[in-house]
């Protein structure tokens, strides 16, 4: 039996929910884990707006050359870049939505036209062999080749009340959807359904504070609270609650 507290083991996936401009906490996070030259990390999208450092998270996960995926937060980021300034509205509602964090987090200079780029590359899910990445989720009725950022980037409802697995062989692992909202589920609790594990613990919200990584090979989460700088680590059928399909519509 594995030992909790035993050396960390090597080889490691390790994949991060929503970050939400949590620099600070992030890195306490990534310290607890002891993330080592062969892990290899992963981030779900979403690691800007609503926290007061978004720059400081993508300059890190650029400069690490970690995997990230495109979070509707990432998508609204661009489209108000791009279409903002003919229509206002767009603009207004990623501001309201928690751009205006990650645009004050850039200071005087305004945002790097270099992040945007970067953004703009990152990829809508990546596909492991064994676990399928993606921020929301997928359309359950759809082929995936049909499917895009809307699907992808925003999914919720469809996705989680879903009675059956998109995929055969592989685990839906996912951020966007804050876990306690979903039916039967507490702050920082994992939520898992039929093929799908989500991961987003909603470190912004005052509810919950917990940031959540991880260790999908060892079934290991680590997991740092950005309000009360609380560390905890558990196995991940204890920390995992599963979520009745018939019961969601009523919840999201």
């Amino acid at each position: 039996m594995f030992n909790l507290f035993s050396k960390r083991p090597h080889n490691r996936r390790i994949i991060i929910g929503d970050v939400h401009g949590h620099y600070d906490g992030l890195m306490a996070l990534l310290k607890e884990v002891d993330v080592g030259g062969d892990d290899q990390v992963y981030f779900l999208g979403d690691l800007i707006d609503r926290g007061p450092k978004s720059a400081d998270v993508i300059k890190f996960v650029r400069d690490k050359k970690y995997p990230s995926l495109l979070g509707n937060h990432e998508v609204m980021m661009l489209r108000a870049i791009k279409e903002g300034e003919e229509d206002r509205r767009i603009l207004q509602f990623w501001i309201q939505a928690g751009g205006d964090a990650t645009i004050s987090s850039y200071g005087a200079n305004g945002i790097l036209r270099s992040d945007v780029d970067w953004v703009e590359s990152l990829p809508t899910f990546l596909d492991l062999g064994d676990i399928w990445l993606v921020h929301a989720g997928v359309d359950p009725y759809i082929p995936l080749d049909q499917q895009g950022e809307q699907q992808f980037c925003w999914m919720r409802e469809k996705f989680f009340s879903s009675s059956f697995p998109y995929f055969d062989n592989k685990l839906i692992i996912t951020g966007h959807t804050i876990t306690f909202t979903l039916p039967g589920v507490s702050p920082g609790e994992l939520a898992a359904g039929v093929g799908w594990l989500d991961i987003e613990t909603g470190a912004y919200h005052r509810k919950s504070g917990w940031m959540t990584a991880l260790d999908i090979d060892n079934k290991l989460v680590y997991q740092m609270n950005v309000f009360s700088k609380k560390a905890r680590k558990k196995k991940l059928d204890q920390i995992t609650k599963e979520i009745d399909p018939t019961k969601v519509k009523a919840y999201l």
